[in-house]
């Protein structure tokens, strides 16, 4: 999806325990709207490192396919289609599908996170200032349940009865502007907050280690050239402008598919 130029910045939502990532303003990162948002992402939340890592390499780039968890079936076809418009990818140069974001997205709200375990929930349920972050009376599951299905009941009535999954991709990509400029009003919270948390947990499910399910085959780190948490760097740390010669290695290893059980 291309990104747009942005007249204010998204909100900050509260994240998950693997959370990388403040949600950047798009206008100050990627006023192009010739770069797509894979782009962006690459340019707005590359780690400061001073080493860069080898080509990708021949790694296997399918799509991931696993169970879901939390997501009905209608609404696992809406954050494919979402989150493949917000870092689009096909099979050489891998996006969130590839990447398994879905996935990622789909276990974060079925735990703790998606239940808001670890946050303040009482009321009184004010609008809060942009820095306050996530203010919604919803937890990320019920936020992401009630607006998907408010979203694809939008898409029915202005598309000829399609659900966003069925549309075509610009019109996918309008329906995100539209709700990142709030100009789509839901019905218990605003457009905007949904598509905040949205973009914030695609942009973690590509970054995050792929313990928690997303960047699968360390996609989204080959991409900012992140090597990982390796044990130490005594060695490299010294060696200025030269590439680092070993592969991406997570929490779990170099096997870049292992989920943690």
């Amino acid at each position: 999806m291309t990104s747009a130029e942005r007249k204010k910045r998204v909100p900050a939502a509260r994240s998950p325990s693997c959370s990388l990532f403040a949600t950047p303003s798009f206008q100050q990162a990627a006023p192009d709207r010739g770069i797509t948002r894979r782009r962006f992402v690459q340019a707005a939340l590359a780690l400061p490192t001073l080493i860069a890592l080898p080509a990708c390499g021949s790694d296997d780039r399918k799509a991931i396919k696993v169970s879901r968890t939390f997501f009905s079936a209608r609404e696992q076809r809406f954050i494919e289609a979402a989150t493949a418009r917000l870092i689009p990818g096909d099979a050489s140069d891998p996006g969130a599908l590839e990447a398994g974001v879905p996935f990622f997205i789909d276990l974060q709200l079925a735990g703790p996170y998606g239940r808001a375990d670890r946050w303040y929930m009482e009321g009184p349920w004010a609008s809060g200032t942009e820095q306050q972050g996530y203010q919604l009376k919803e937890t990320p599951a019920q936020l992401y349940r009630k607006a998907i299905a408010e979203v694809d009941a939008y898409c029915r009535k202005h598309f000829n009865g399609m659900d966003y999954a069925d549309l075509k991709t610009s019109e996918q990509e309008q329906v995100l502007h539209d709700l990142d400029e709030d100009k789509i009003q839901l019905k218990d919270f605003p457009g905007q907050a949904f598509f905040a948390i949205l973009w914030q947990t695609t942009q973690e499910g590509f970054l995050s280690d792929p313990m928690y399910g997303g960047n699968r085959n360390f996609a989204g780190w080959k991409l900012i050239g992140f090597p990982g948490p390796r044990y130490n760097y005594v060695k490299e740390i010294t060696e200025y402008g030269k590439p680092y010669p070993l592969p991406p290695v997570g929490l779990l290893g170099r096997d870049g598919t292992r989920i943690r059980s």
